[in-house]
């Protein structure tokens, strides 16, 4: 899920995910420039969970790690990671304590920290096993979901839907904040898809992209893309997070994701993350 969202992160997720409370443990005057914000200024440093994949792990696989290499060689810069669990205190412990200079997969609007221009927009999304009636629902509203067993990560926005439309008496819930280094709910829910003790699973659109397109045909995904007026959004637009008053540092990131955006798709593709423009319209399916 988004990060920045659950009082911010997706966890995306997104979308579910405040990976942060607390205020920055240091301060600096905006204006300084970029030698004066950043941790080291050749190195392009980066904060990540070493165990999180599809987003990042130790070994560089996740999808920010893979972006994370661009935008350190069009910076001309190399590339540092400082790994940190995200569990709640991941900001105050790593971008406010001057350990890196970005974090990758925030919320758009996300507060705590300062926001790059986008660089995806994605949703929550159905996975389920083909052939099994769920192929092209949009919205939890839909009547084919009655009477399913639904996998759901607690906590997120989809299972405030759930529990409005009285989906909730067959709903398997999987734990939401955790530390990544010993649970991974995602991939459990997964698991029971595929064992067939759950109908459907509801996740992050990276998160269910990323396991249907590694399935070789046994999973597929549809993203959700209705959101009801008066109900939580489904679809995030991701940023990358700064401190405050590093306003150089993030035009200088603005400009180089824009530069970098058709490599940063293509990536964001070979993982099978769903894409949307604004408008979310699909980009890219996904899965």
């Amino acid at each position: 899920m988004p990060r920045g969202s659950l009082g911010g992160w997706c966890g995306l997720a997104l979308c579910g995910l405040m990976l942060a409370l607390g205020t920055p443990a240091m301060a600096q005057a905006p204006g300084l420039g970029i030698g004066a914000e950043l941790v080291d200024p050749h190195v392009f440093r980066v904060c990540a969970d070493p165990n999180n994949l599809p987003f990042s792990n130790q070994a560089e696989q996740g999808f920010e790690n893979k972006i994370a290499a661009v935008l350190a060689q069009s910076l001309g810069k190399r590339l540092g990671f400082t790994w940190q669990p995200q569990v709640f205190g991941f900001l105050q412990l790593t971008l406010f304590n001057y350990r890196c200079d970005v974090v990758m997969g925030i919320t758009q609007g996300a507060t705590m920290v300062g926001n790059t221009n986008a660089y995806y927009r994605s949703a929550y999304a159905l996975i389920f096993r083909p052939h099994a009636g769920f192929d092209g629902i949009q919205s939890l509203e839909d009547p084919r979901l009655k009477g399913k067993e639904i996998g759901i990560i607690a906590g997120t926005p989809p299972a405030t839907i759930l529990a409005e439309n009285d989906l909730l008496d067959h709903v398997h819930s999987y734990e939401l904040s955790i530390n990544t280094k010993f649970f991974a709910p995602a991939q459990d829910l997964v698991h029971d898809l595929e064992q067939g003790k759950i109908d459907v699973g509801i996740l992050w659109g990276p998160i269910a992209g990323y396991f249907a397109s590694r399935s070789h045909g046994a999973l597929a995904i549809a993203p959700l893309l209705h959101e009801s007026s008066d109900g939580p959004p489904m679809t995030f637009s991701i940023v990358m997070g700064v401190r405050q008053a590093d306003d150089a540092w993030r035009r200088t990131l603005n400009a180089i994701i824009d530069k970098e955006q058709p490599e940063i798709t293509r990536i964001l593709e070979s993982y099978g993350v769903p894409l949307l423009d604004p408008r979310n319209h699909v980009i890219y399916a996904g899965g």
